[in-house]
Order: C-alpha cells, then structure tokens, then sequence
C-alpha cells in the first residue's frame, strides 16, 4: 500500500450533509478495496483565481489514504464522475513525507540495505538526512536550450536575435 493524499473541490451550492456523503463514499470505496483512509481536512469555502466551470468559489477538502494504485484510479474515476464536484487531484506521497519511513535496521530482521545499523559492521548507517545531502550533491545535466515549437515561433526567436545584432542562420552574414 502507499500513501495518497486527494484534494477535492466541491461546488459551494452543497450543504455540508452533501459533501460529508460524498466523502464517505469515496472512504467507504477505500476501506471496501482494502485500503486505510486517513485524515480529513476540510479547508473551507475559498475564492479561485480563475473561473472553474463558472464558479469564483469552492469548497476544499484534502483526504489523506494508504491503499493500492489501482483503488486509488478507481477514486479517481468517481470524483471525476460527480457532478459536484468541480476539481480533483490525486496525488501519491513519498513515503518519507506521509511519515512512513523506516528505521535503517529492525530488530530481529535482517539489516536494511541501506546501511550498516548497530550489529557490528562498522560502517555508519544512513540518515533520511544524509541521503538527502547526497542527493543534492548530485550534479545535475545542463538544460539543453528551448526549441521553438512552430514555424512562427522560430521566426519571431530569429528576428530577435537579428535585432540584438546577432545574425540568424538563415540570413546570410552582413557585407562590410
């Protein structure tokens, strides 16, 4: 199982005994596929930046579940079914951030890969925090340069660079 986290705006024309059966069916579908529903987070009424199916305003929701990928597309499924509801957002958690981490040597088990642990191998285990320092030790590749995406788009990049005094390469070079 893994950790989920789904955030669900709802339209602000329901009353709040609609929205809680929309949300217990979405648990109950959880619990009913052998999942583990979480916490839920009722954020309240809030404004939209922009319009959503013409609506400046909606209800947020966050669930948080453990359950299997495919519980959680059939989740998915539903809330992108509801009429009440305008947005929806399914999103897997690391493991380390839904706070399932697991301790670098278990007793009784055999050690993590990870690491050492205690039992006598000398070598220090790892931290969530020094994987993370190495991780960000990694160099990361160069970016290669944008590609316009279409024809007018390439001639508007050439034109801007043969305003800066560069020349295009379709321009042969400029006669002194």
């Amino acid at each position: 199982m893994r950790p989920y986290e789904v955030m669900v705006i709802f339209d602000v024309d329901l009353e709040e005994a609609d929205i809680r059966q929309h949300l217990d069916r979405v648990l109950d579908l959880v619990k009913s596929r052998g999942g583990k529903p979480g916490s839920v987070n009722h954020w309240g009424r809030r404004t939209f930046a922009y319009e959503i199916k013409h609506r400046t305003e909606g209800y947020y929701v966050v669930l948080e579940a453990n359950a299997e990928p495919a519980t959680m597309a059939e989740v998915e499924r539903v809330l992108a079914l509801e009429d009440a509801v305008l947005r929806h957002k399914v999103i897997r958690q690391p493991d380390l951030v839904a706070g399932a981490a697991r301790p670098s040597s278990r007793r009784g088990g055999p050690p993590s890969s990870g690491g050492g642990g205690s039992r006598g191998s000398g070598a220090p285990s790892r931290t969530p925090a020094a994987a993370q320092a190495q991780q960000a030790a990694t160099p990361v590749p160069a970016a290669e340069p944008a590609v316009p995406a279409s024809p007018v788009a390439a001639e508007a990049v050439d034109h801007a660079g043969a305003e800066a005094g560069e020349a295009s390469p379709d321009t042969p070079p400029a006669s002194s």
